[in-house]
């Protein structure tokens, strides 16, 4: 099966995870993405993330935002440099960038500047605030931007809290911002397919924390609220819409949302047919009447059993369920095995190492990955590629243009 985006190249000139991430995603997709680094490095390269070091030498960050690309090492500041860029970029689909609009005016390498010389290229940038507006060139970084200035922080915080609610884990409006970006740029690829015109896409960080937020920005815009407050755990809407603890301390998610359809049914499997007749919780207004008395019998129920037992009962009935799970968990989860989304990446020696899949299939099936380059592996392949002979290769190391 051949890769959508077979044949499709992308230079990439980008740092740290947003824009990299999206990088490795067009690679999974068949592009050749070929990433340019300073003499130093993406910084992303060896960054220690608080306890995430890990207990072996595997960077799993880099290796998951950069998968399958190759690295030529560049200095840009330098016109011999800049020389091979505009080689690089001759024959090239995507321009992905995330250096902020000050450095790209200053390398020559903004929109206005490569557009004019190369035509079809479709220019893509991440931001962190979108390109239009008095804070376009100011940089960003996934907590600050998409989690804190995205309103997703507050969304997730109560009221009384002493702290704001953190991100679950590093990168993670990164990923979903990157993927947005993928999406634009595959988008982009497409117009020129149709029509020859080659332009520009943006994606954002704030506006990726707004995308995922729609609802509740939405609502408070048209109502002039702020914030809304947070749902009381102890106090569910519908109790059939919310988490439970088991005996063992596990927690069950359920989402039944048509709670009279479900609400008997529901009674009958897990023992308890008395609360279906229960005059107070017949029906969904009276079990609104009554809700603390519902909720508490519902929450005595689960706690009652073991989480493997509820697996077993709650798959008798028709509602919505699942098991609040560990992110350790996932390898072993029946689904994630039938449909590929975590894999093993073959590496030079033999080993493996697991890599999520990009979270699309074609025909049935997850996209194969490739490791991570080491810094300026393919500089010499590249450069031969683009007509340099081996006396100017040497040439361009000796200036310290290529390392």
């Amino acid at each position: 099966m051949g890769r959508p985006l077979e044949g499709i190249k992308v230079v990439e000139v980008a740092m740290w995870a947003f824009v990299p991430a999206c990088g490795g995603m067009l690679a999974d997709l068949g592009a050749d993405v070929i990433k340019v680094e300073p003499p130093s490095g993406d910084p992303l390269r060896g960054l220690t993330i608080g306890s995430l070091s890990g207990k072996g030498t595997i960077d799993y960050s880099w290796e998951s935002y950069n998968r399958g690309k190759r690295s030529v090492t560049l200095d840009l500041k330098q016109e011999a440099g800049r020389a091979v860029l505009d080689r690089l970029l001759a024959d090239a689909d995507v321009f992905l960038t995330n250096l902020l609009p000050p450095a790209r005016r200053a390398m020559r390498i903004d929109a206005e500047t490569l557009r004019r010389t190369f035509s079809n290229l479709i220019y893509a940038s991440g931001s962190a605030l979108g390109p239009n507006g008095p804070e376009s060139d100011r940089g960003g970084y996934d907590a600050i931007t998409f989690w804190a200035r995205g309103g997703i922080a507050s969304s997730l915080t109560a009221d009384e809290a002493l702290h704001p609610v953190g991100p679950p884990g590093p990168a993670f409006g990164d990923t979903l911002s990157a993927a947005m970006l993928a999406g634009g740029i595959c988008a982009a690829i497409a117009r020129r397919a149709m029509t020859g015109e080659a332009g520009e896409v943006d994606v954002s960080l704030l506006a990726a924390a707004m995308w995922s937020q729609q609802r509740l920005i939405c609502q408070a815009t048209a109502d002039g609220v702020r914030k809304f407050p947070r749902p009381d755990a102890a106090r569910p809407n519908n109790v059939l819409v919310t988490n439970y603890r088991t005996r063992d301390g596990r927690f069950l998610a359920l989402c039944m949302l048509q709670a009279d359809r479900y609400w008997a049914r529901f009674c009958e499997v897990s023992g308890r047919p008395d609360l279906a007749a229960d005059p107070r919780f017949t029906d969904a207004e009276a079990r609104r009447r009554n809700l603390a008395a519902c909720h508490a019998e519902v929450t005595s129920l689960f706690a009652s059993k073991t989480l493997a037992e509820w697996k077993q009962i709650l798959a008798r009935q028709d509602g919505q369920w699942d098991v609040v799970q560990d992110v350790g968990e996932l390898a072993q989860d029946e689904q994630v095995r039938a449909n590929r989304y975590l894999k093993a990446v073959h590496c030079a020696d033999g080993s493996t190492i697991p890599m999520v899949s990009v979270p699309m299939l074609f025909e049935g099936e997850a996209l194969p990955s490739d490791r991570s380059p080491e810094l300026g592996a393919d500089s010499d392949t590249v450069l031969a590629a683009l007509g340099y002979s081996e006396d100017e290769i040497i040439d361009l190391k000796v200036q310290g243009v290529v390392f």
